[in-house]
């Protein structure tokens, strides 16, 4: 079970995004709608996923996922444009999973099993990278 930080200032967006996580997974869901609220969430409690909207006052998605430490997850992008980097569009870049509005349910239950595997896969390279120093 992971915990899922959702960020946008659309009240119906997180509404629906909680909603959608919560009846087909059996995640935990934290929800806000003001970015500078982000980095503190993160902090007072374990995050796994951090579901981002792209575009928002004060701070933009982008931004938030670059300001924090995403070594320990990947942020997904949620944004309502068509592309944001045509060659990073619907793909894990090296940062980011973007979703482009509007998405269907699926897209974001896959996206959050991916995120989460290559979270669990980077934890895994990690810990048998650190066993390997070890034993030198």
């Amino acid at each position: 079970m992971a915990h899922i930080l959702i960020v946008d200032d659309e009240v119906d967006m997180l509404a629906l995004l909680a909603k959608i996580i919560t009846e087909n997974t059996n995640h935990n869901v934290t929800t806000t709608n003001n970015s500078l609220e982000v980095s503190k969430l993160i902090k007072e409690g374990a995050v796994d996923l951090l579901f981002v909207s792209h575009k928002m006052p004060g701070m933009d998605g982008r931004d938030i996922a670059m300001g924090i430490r995403t070594d320990k997850f990947i942020p997904i992008l949620i944004t309502a444009y068509d592309s944001i980097y045509p060659e990073e569009d619907g793909i894990i870049s090296n940062r980011f999973v973007y979703i482009t509005k509007p998405f269907r349910k699926e897209q974001i239950l896959i996206a959050i099993n991916r995120a989460l595997e290559f979270k669990n896969w980077m934890e895994k390279l990690n810990r048998d990278k650190d066993d390997r120093q070890r034993e030198l």
